[in-house]
């Protein structure tokens, strides 16, 4: 509704009764200054709420006007002119930087990476250390697995005189095959902890279930992990391992 519509329409109502403002006020009891303020539409000078309502409703019995239209042309008057409220702005989850993403799959890789070499030395450390344990300890009587591999040489010397000597130790139960010079001498599960040694002239060819499970040694001389740690692997010593 425009403004001015619901005044205008107020004041002409009344002029077409013949019905002063003085009237009005005396017979609605509704002051002179509200009843100027509702034809002027000067809100700012009229209640709001119930009283403005009630102001409308008393005018409209008096003239004979429909009151719940009259209320409603009041209501949508006074509903144009009242400030609309501020739209307040929509809170968005702030996107995180691009470069984070990028920054967590770098520092992802840096520790795969590290804990790749990490391994690698610790695996190192691990051959040192059995290796520098055994060299120091006093020999012990060899357990007759031990006479049986040495009786089991191709050349039929005895382990004293043959030119490679291998140990094998354990440090966790696994299946572990033995070929010295072609010929098989082991394909068995050997319990953790336990050290088998076995004598060729010219190569030795090892596999284990469990590479991480076995330490190799040569002539008192670390060998190489047969593979990967927790994986299956197979290598082949010779004399040159030994340089």
């Amino acid at each position: 509704m425009a403004r001015g519509n619901f005044g205008e329409r107020l004041k002409r109502e009344r002029e077409l009764r013949e019905v002063s403002i003085e009237e009005l006020t005396k017979s609605t009891r509704i002051s002179t200054r509200f009843l100027q303020a509702l034809e002027n539409e000067d809100w700012d000078r009229l209640p709001g709420g119930v009283f403005g309502h009630g102001f409308v409703r008393t005018i409209a019995r008096y003239l004979g006007l429909d009151e719940e239209s009259l209320i409603a042309e009041y209501d949508l008057a006074r509903a144009e002119t009242l400030p609309q409220p501020s739209s307040k702005p929509e809170e968005r989850i702030p996107t995180p930087p691009k470069w984070i993403p990028v920054l967590a799959v770098f520092a992802l890789l840096l520790l795969v990476i590290g804990l790749f070499f990490a391994g690698r030395y610790g695996w190192r450390r691990y051959v040192a250390h059995r290796a520098a344990t055994h060299s120091g300890a006093p020999a012990s009587a060899p357990k007759q697995s031990d006479t049986n591999a040495a009786s089991s040489n191709s050349s039929g010397d005895p382990v004293s005189d043959a030119a490679l000597h291998l140990s094998i130790s354990t440090s966790a139960a696994t299946r572990v095959r033995v070929l010295a010079d072609g010929q098989l001498l082991l394909d068995a599960e050997v319990p953790a902890g336990e050290t088998r040694r076995f004598s060729a002239n010219e190569q030795f060819e090892v596999t284990a279930a469990d590479s991480s499970a076995v330490l190799l040694e040569m002539n008192g001389k670390a060998m190489p992990p047969v593979g990967a740690p927790g994986a299956s692997g197979k290598i082949v010593l010779t004399r040159d391992d030994l340089r």
